[in-house]
């Protein structure tokens, strides 16, 4: 008896180590046959994944910029379908970085890639038996499915988005990551990255946004199009904009108390408008970098181009032709342009295409006549369009430089008097008047330039410098208009019957302020790209083109107040008392 108790209780407990051995062989065998399975799919799901060190070697579509010659101001900015500026982790607000991971994924800097918690919060939420407070997808898993991924939802698209975000975060910080994110995410319609979104709607720095402005972005990321500032949803945005402070305090970046004093912060959002500055300039900028590099180059690749315009030398420009516009509205003149040279580079400073580019075509003092229409298209580059405008007497320096250059002197005399220069190959004969009507005699060369009087200075191209001669001094100044023959023109010339672009002539002048000195006007000082390489960079490579003794004698007398006095007085406005001035008058 005893013995067949021993045997039973021996053999109970040989029959639970039999059921214990065959359960732990089945879990073995599943374990093993899971991780076989596993890593079969891993395997067949990984095939032809995109590398995640990619990210270190892609470059995120970028803007380029064009910026002042200081490079602090930017004049405007070029993008095509993206606009975005990469940045670093460190130029973004503290609020807007803790905005985004209390919204997006809390968890963030615990995880390794997959929050598992916030995939059984998302699968509650799908049952009807939880509460989302974020989403279920890591800010990984996001980068991963925006760079790398379809938007297809399918097991494999899920399974390929682990693996890649697992794979990234084994390879970078989570700052690396994070970064990635904040410079790449949408905010908007076509602007990617936290830096064009703080502009485009706050006109400041990502890492100056107050921090209801970041919880605004934040807010956004659910939903750019429809969370826009400049969409007609804006009454949810800043309910959402709410809920992200409450999610702050949560998760105890924020006191409550700084939650809900920004909730009634009153924002201030920027105007839904793109920002330019000397536009004119800008544009012409634009022609050469598009003519250069590309349209669709310049507007992904982040170049930053820095200009030769001064700034505040531009906005005087633009006040100096406002108030000249209001001064001649009375002759029903109502357009005007100016352009600012540095001689001793060729650099522009300052260019001002029309009298207001954002103004209307149709001034309301305009009297439009048959007679008279003073109607023009403010968007026009008066500087450099077509084949420009005559000069009037403001021609008259390269005849004379040509007649010095030729060996006569300031004190040549030539007759003021009524003359017949012929016909010319024109209908009429060619009879000038000089400007008050008058005939003066002998006068010598620098009373006839520094006077404009007429009649002399016809002589003086006809018989002293050459039409053909005279117009080869101006092309080598860098007048490019000029392209008839010398019949072409005739004597009318030298009273500036050959039309000339205004761009042209200041940089022309500027031949005369560097003593015969040629340094072609340049709009650029360097091109860097994203990285900072410089691409391109203009020289000062001057080439002299006229006689330095030449044109020391054309200044002199450009400068002579007493010898331009009995036609213009001793004080008029070619006249600076405690400035040495070189100036002369052409009218159109």
């Amino acid at each position: 008896m005893a013995e067949r108790k021993f045997y039973r209780k021996t053999y109970k407990k040989n029959k639970k180590k039999r059921v214990a051995f065959w359960v732990l062989v089945v879990l073995g065998c599943c374990f093993v046959l899971t991780v076989f399975s596993g890593s079969i799919l891993f395997i067949y799901y990984a095939k032809d994944l995109p590398r995640p060190e990619k990210f270190a070697e892609r470059a995120f579509i970028e803007s380029t910029k064009i910026y002042d010659r200081t490079g602090e101001v930017v004049l405007y900015e070029l993008y095509g379908e993206v606009k975005r500026d990469e940045i670093p982790l460190s130029e973004v607000s503290e609020h807007l970085k803790q905005a985004v991971i209390s919204t997006e994924d809390a968890r963030f800097y615990s995880h390794h890639g997959i929050d598992f918690w916030g995939i059984l919060r998302a699968i509650k939420i799908n049952l009807g038996i939880g509460k989302a407070t974020y989403g279920g997808s890591t800010i990984s898993q996001q980068l991963i499915r925006s760079t790398f991924l379809t938007l297809e939802k399918s097991v494999k698209r899920k399974i390929r988005e682990i693996i890649l975000a697992l794979e990234l975060e084994r390879r970078y910080s989570k700052d690396q990551i994070l970064e990635w994110y904040l410079n790449q995410i949408p905010l908007g319609i076509n602007i990617y990255g936290v830096e064009a979104a703080a502009k485009t709607y706050f006109n400041k720095p990502a890492q100056e946004l107050t921090l209801a402005e970041s919880a605004i972005l934040a807010a956004s990321i659910k939903a750019p199009s429809y969370y826009s500032p400049f969409g007609n949803h804006l009454d949810e945005l800043l309910g959402r904009k709410d809920y992200v402070l409450d999610r702050m305090a949560q998760e105890g970046y924020i006191t409550q108390e700084q939650a809900d004093e920004a909730k009634q912060v009153e924002l201030e959002f920027a105007k839904f408008a793109q920002t330019i500055k000397a536009p004119h300039f800008v544009f012409y900028v634009e022609e050469y970098l598009f003519e250069n590099y590309g349209k669709n180059f310049l507007e992904e690749e982040g170049f930053r181009v820095y200009t030769t315009l001064d700034w505040e030398l531009q906005q005087t420009a633009e006040k100096a032709i406002e108030e000249s516009v209001e001064r001649i509205k009375g002759y029903n003149a109502h357009n005007a342009a100016l352009v600012a040279i540095d001689p001793k580079t060729g650099e522009i400073l300052a260019m001002v295409g029309s009298a207001d580019w954002f103004g209307d075509s149709y001034p309301e003092e305009c009297d439009l006549t048959p007679e008279i229409d003073c109607l023009f298209d403010p968007d026009v580059n008066v500087t450099t369009y077509g084949i420009g405008r005559q000069p009037g007497s403001a021609f008259k320096p390269f005849v004379y430089a040509t007649a010095f250059q030729n060996g006569y002197d300031d004190e040549y005399i030539v007759i003021d008097e009524e003359t017949n220069f012929g016909a010319w190959g024109k209908d009429e004969e060619y009879i000038p008047q000089n400007y008050d009507g008058l005939f003066r005699g002998p006068v010598t060369l620098r009373q006839a330039l520094a006077q404009s009087l007429n009649v002399p200075s016809v002589k003086v191209l006809v018989d002293l410098a050459g039409i053909q001669e005279s117009i080869n001094t101006a092309r080598k100044c860098g007048i490019t208009t000029l392209k008839e023959s010398a019949s072409f023109y005739g004597p009318a010339l030298v009273l500036g019957g050959g039309e000339v672009r205004l761009l042209d002539m200041v940089s022309a002048y500027g031949v005369f302020a560097a003593e015969g000195k040629r340094y072609p006007p340049v709009s650029i000082l360097r091109i860097e790209d994203s990285k900072g390489n410089i691409i391109e960079q203009k020289k000062k490579t001057p080439k002299r083109v006229l006689e330095q003794e030449a044109v020391r004698l054309l200044n002199d007398i450009l400068s002579d107040n007493e010898a331009r006095a009995p036609m213009f007085g001793y004080n008029s406005p070619l006249y600076f008392p405690d400035y040495q001035v070189a100036a002369k008058t052409g009218t159109t």
